[in-house]
């Protein structure tokens, strides 16, 4: 999925990447929808679930404006088919409006400004770190009731956006028609002619931002300048390796995309369609990140896209984004409670020795560079 797009789209794992993770600090009318519960308690202005008074509280001003709208989330990105399932099965009452999955983080954010208004608006968002660092206007504050056990570098203070879910940049490949690249470089030779495809535009996709970032560290480069990740898909694409597809599971399951920068949990994900699929996470140093959660601040439906964000920081839901392959950010926390999968977190790939994740500054310089540099460096 293209990810900030979706097509593109950490735990003692986790616990190496987040000191590095973020310097933080038609349609009717939205007001025809409710916007408090009907015990007066206005939604949209709710900072936590205490402003609702309980959760039963939260749930029923949920059931009563009766649906949900969200965009972006592919049913086969990280498990989010069972988990839309398992929301709709545990609260009936509401529907989920599911659109346009397979736009970008970006699109999310422009969708939220062109429906601003209309009960089609999305109530949250799913995002990449550089588009979540770029609209922090658009979202409203909240924090869920497992908030403390969500590490500090990984969420915005007041709770306006907070990291969900991550994993590692990986390379999937179809092992019937190519070896497995033991480094970076491998992928510039002859046997890859024609085969390498990133996962969306990386001044748009979040997947294929961080493959320009592995790509950087992986040659010797660090987060503060991504002209050396720049300059190896730049030579990529003169040796002719680089295909320009928009990595889809059809295009993996039909061979047309046969080897692939994306998150490991993604590319795990295609062996369903590809027997032959293989994942590797290159040795040396691994890029790291997280997907973030956030409520759009002109919800048309306040208090469910609050009960989607308690939701989805539950144990249940955790544990479902592991069944993904993703790594749940209170993992660590909840391995010390006891409440982890153990099966499936034993089942994760192992982490890289070492890992990083760029900070907020970091990002925002390699988003202008990339701008800058992108088309230029692959046309």
């Amino acid at each position: 999925m293209a990810r900030f797009t979706r097509r593109a789209r950490i735990g003692a794992g986790i616990a190496l990447a987040t000191t590095t993770v973020l310097a933080l600090t038609s349609c009717a009318s939205a007001t025809d929808a409710p916007a408090s519960s009907s015990e007066g308690v206005d939604a949209a202005a709710a900072t936590s679930v205490e402003d609702f008074g309980t959760f039963a509280d939260l749930e029923a001003a949920a059931k009563e404006e009766g649906s949900l709208n969200v965009i972006a989330l592919p049913r086969d990105w990280a498990n989010y088919g069972e988990i839309l399932d398992l929301f709709t099965e545990k609260y009936p009452e509401i529907t989920i409006n599911e659109a346009s999955p397979d736009v970008s983080s970006a699109e999310e954010i422009q969708a939220a400004e062109t429906n601003k208004g209309l009960d089609t608006a999305p109530d949250v968002f799913d995002l990449g770190l550089t588009v979540a660092l770029q609209n922090t206007d658009t979202f409203a504050p909240y924090k869920v009731q497992t908030w403390d056990e969500i590490p500090d570098e990984l969420k915005e203070p007041t709770g306006l956006f907070v990291g969900d879910y991550g994993g590692y940049m990986s390379i999937g490949y179809d092992s019937s028609k190519f070896d497995a690249p033991a480094e970076l470089a491998d992928l510039l030779s002859p046997d890859y002619k024609g085969a390498v495809a990133i996962n969306g535009d990386p001044t748009q996709a979040g997947a294929a931002f961080a493959a320009v970032g592995l790509a950087t560290v992986q040659s010797d480069g660090t987060l503060d300048d991504f002209q050396p990740g720049i300059d190896f898909f730049s030579d990529m694409q003169k040796a002719g390796n680089l295909l320009k597809v928009d990595v889809t599971t059809a295009t993996i399951a039909s061979g047309e995309t046969p080897v692939v920068f994306d998150w490991d949990y993604l590319n795990a994900s295609h062996t369903a369609d590809n027997e032959d699929w293989k994942v590797v996470v290159l040795d040396g140093t691994g890029y790291a990140g997280y997907y973030n959660q956030a409520i759009n601040v002109d919800a048309p439906n306040p208090a469910a896209a609050r009960l989607w964000q308690e939701f989805l920081y539950s144990d249940e839901v955790q544990n479902l984004w592991l069944k993904g392959g993703a790594r749940p950010v209170r993992m660590e926390a909840m391995s010390e409670a006891g409440t982890i999968d153990a099966d499936l977190a034993a089942a994760l790939p192992e982490a890289p020795e070492e890992t990083v994740v760029p900070t907020e500054e970091q990002s925002t310089n390699a988003g202008t560079l990339l701008g800058e540099k992108w088309a230029a460096a692959v046309q």
